[in-house]
């Protein structure tokens, strides 16, 4: 029987972190240590690297994560706790914490995924059901020249109920935003759900009718002492619900400040509501939808103009993106993609994202293959495997950018193969786990590009791994 030494695990890792004096917090999730460092540069990697328990490490958003795995993680930090003499913390302590050293551009990055991250659920389950509604009606798919329910009608009604409960997500997109973002901003979320209730109320034109509206002429408005207000709303809306929290939030803590006490349960959600609601239809609304508009409509036509290329350049940089963490302010994009697809036609976004986790499981899964022996290859296995599914940080941080040419070799990988998916016009229709359980999101008429595209990605990244592999003369790690 092993008897494993937790607090011999925790001295090394504190010793190896720099002691006491770098260490500002710890806390840990299901899987992994998240500390913050006063200054990262005196980790010690490589005695990181010698300690047997640790199956990687990375550092993202402020925090250097130690994954340790389930089981181990919270026995080694209690004993980390006792050496650190840092009182227990939460993994909420710890991104604020952590935020503290970030910068400009990482704290909006953090903004962005604090508020889409708890909503991705919804979003997920909206959209699968979405991909299931598609396999049902698509013609030609499964049945020469029909869709599943003209050939058997019986199916029609689930058909039609499946698509109910899978626009719902999106047809009230706003309220969930809303909700997550008035949150993440300080203020009352069930507030933010209201306003986000304002913008898709049923008196307003709904938002996918306004291009024929403008073109007859027929928006309807509101006449209110003389000034002219658009009675639109904002279905399938990101930026515009985001800015409209952001100004409810801090309406509400002013309001708060200067009201009576004995009257701030009755006036401030009255305020807060009522000034917001008018900010919002009057000035904001209009600008910032206007300008995530202009955003999709700029990304899509990058996409399509440069096509294969435009593919294969975001293909290659997609997983650099996800060592900063700037994956995440795609997520607003993705949306935004999906809940216009008639007119965007789905999220090229998301199978590239796929793709690039196939790549690097596939490196992952190479260097297994390759080596001989080390703490690296039993690694290799079951991070490549997970990455293949959607979970790419064991792979990305444990094997690949340890040793450098697996990670370029996967980013070659997606690169190729996200021209492919660009050339074939690949597009999901929905968000989900970004690898192959994502053929499920991909609209039904992609399906087998999509899967050649994987193949293309498998093959040509386990095969250039190897080619780098042998270029660095075998070296045993």
């Amino acid at each position: 029987m092993i008897i494993i030494k937790y607090n011999l695990i925790a001295k090394e890792i504190f010793q190896s972190l720099g002691g006491k004096e770098n260490i500002k917090g710890v806390a840990h999730c299901a899987t992994r240590l998240r500390i913050v460092l006063k200054d990262q540069n005196v980790i010690n990697i490589t005695s990181l690297d010698n300690i047997s328990a640790i199956k990687g490490t990375f550092s993202n958003g402020g925090q250097y994560q130690i994954i340790l795995g389930t089981g181990i993680v919270n026995e080694v930090y209690s004993e980390l706790l006792k050496l650190t003499d840092i009182s227990d913390m939460s993994t909420d302590n710890i991104k604020d914490l952590a935020s503290e050293q970030m910068n400009i551009f990482q704290k909006f990055l953090k903004m962005i995924s604090d508020i889409f991250v708890p909503i991705i659920p919804a979003i997920v389950a909206g959209g699968l059901l979405m991909g299931l509604n598609n396999l049902l009606t698509s013609s030609g798919l499964f049945i020469q020249g029909k869709s599943i329910i003209e050939a058997y009608p019986q199916f029609k009604d689930i058909a039609s109920l499946i698509n109910t409960f899978a626009n719902a997500a999106f047809i009230f997109l706003p309220i969930l935003l809303g909700f997550s973002a008035t949150k993440r901003f300080g203020g009352n979320p069930f507030l933010g759900a209201t306003i986000g209730m304002l913008m898709v109320h049923p008196d307003l034109l709904n938002a996918y009718d306004l291009p024929n509206a403008l073109i007859e002429n027929n928006v309807p408005v509101w006449e209110i002492f003389g000034v002219t207000i658009q009675k639109v709303g904002y279905q399938g809306s990101v930026l515009p619900v985001l800015a409209s929290s952001f100004i409810l939030a801090k309406s509400e803590k002013y309001i708060r400040k200067i009201m009576p006490s004995f009257l701030d349960m009755l006036l401030t959600p009255l305020l807060a509501i009522f000034i917001t609601g008018i900010i919002t239809f009057t000035l904001v609304g209009p600008f910032t939808r206007g300008v995530g508009d202009l955003l999709t409509s700029t990304i899509m036509w990058l996409y399509q103009t440069l096509g294969p290329i435009g593919g294969g350049i975001f293909g290659f940089i997609y997983a650099p993106f996800v060592i900063t963490g700037m994956h995440h302010s795609f997520i607003a994009v993705e949306t935004q993609l999906i809940s216009n697809i008639s007119t965007t036609g789905g999220s090229f976004i998301f199978p590239i994202a796929a793709i690039s986790n196939i790549s690097q499981g596939s490196a992952a899964l190479a260097i297994f293959f390759l080596l001989k022996n080390g703490k690296i290859k039993e690694i290799a296995s079951a991070s490549g495997i997970s990455a293949l599914l959607g979970i790419t940080e064991p792979a990305m941080f444990g094997v690949n950018l340890k040793l450098r040419y697996p990670f370029i070799a996967a980013m070659i990988g997606s690169a190729i193969s996200s021209a492919y998916l660009s050339l074939t016009n690949v597009m999901a229709v929905a968000l989900g786990a970004a690898g192959i359980p994502g053929i499920i999101s991909i609209n039904p008429t992609s399906i087998i590009n999509y899967i050649i595209a994987m193949i293309i990605s498998f093959i040509i990244t386990f095969i250039t791994t190897i080619i780098f592999f042998k270029y660095q003369n075998k070296k045993t790690i």
